[in-house]
């Protein structure tokens, strides 16, 4: 059995946050697919409101102090990340945004990454896509195909849960370096370039 470090950035801002039961619930089914392919997982979760004082004293020093320190070595060892934030103004929160300007550029490259946002409504769910792959794609992440974007009313539905479980799947997959093989998708298949073509 190999043991696998998982690390869950959330920057949810409540307690109770709805962000940090997303993380929580995204790092419960990775764990579990991994104990499906015979592997542990050891979750560390960093919570940033935890650390906002330590960040901006970071950004101003230069040096992890406190549990800062601890939360960025723990990303930067991890054989995989899931990353959670609230979506603000149609994007990540600053202080999602603070953690991430605060590691090494080199700190998550190859690192198994899976992305999650919550918010108030459906309208922000493109966030991830314009705002949190750029990201970590400069960070030279290996975000996974899979996002999950959790409005107000999508807790408790069968959708959701659905969409958790797959994201853990292909996290735990790319983690182990066994990606189960996609379905086939419909919309993937080529398009004869006869019927692009203007009839009359």
């Amino acid at each position: 059995m190999t043991t696998r470090s998982l690390a869950v950035v959330s920057a949810g801002l409540r307690e109770p946050s709805s962000t940090r039961m997303l993380a929580d619930r995204l790092a419960q089914a990775t764990a579990e697919a991994l104990r499906e392919r015979g592997d542990e997982a050891v979750v560390e979760v960093v919570e940033l409101r935890v650390l906002g004082h330590d960040l901006v004293n970071n950004l101003i020093s230069g040096f992890p102090a406190g549990e800062l320190k601890g939360a960025v070595e723990a990303v930067s060892g991890a054989d995989g990340l899931i990353a959670v934030t609230p979506v603000f103004q149609a994007s990540y929160s600053g202080l999602f945004k603070t953690f991430f300007d605060v590691l090494d550029k080199d700190a998550i490259e190859d690192t198994p990454t899976l992305l999650g946002a919550t918010g108030g409504t459906p309208r922000h769910s493109l966030a991830i896509d314009f705002a949190m792959r750029p990201l970590f794609a400069y960070l030279r992440a290996a975000t996974q195909p899979t996002v999950v974007y959790a409005a107000t009313e999508d807790w408790g539905s069968g959708e959701l849960a659905d969409r958790i479980g797959k994201a853990g799947r292909e996290l735990a997959g790319t983690i182990t370096g066994r990606v189960p093989a996609a379905k086939p998708d419909p919309f993937d298949e080529p398009v004869p370039f006869e019927s692009l073509l203007f009839k009359e």
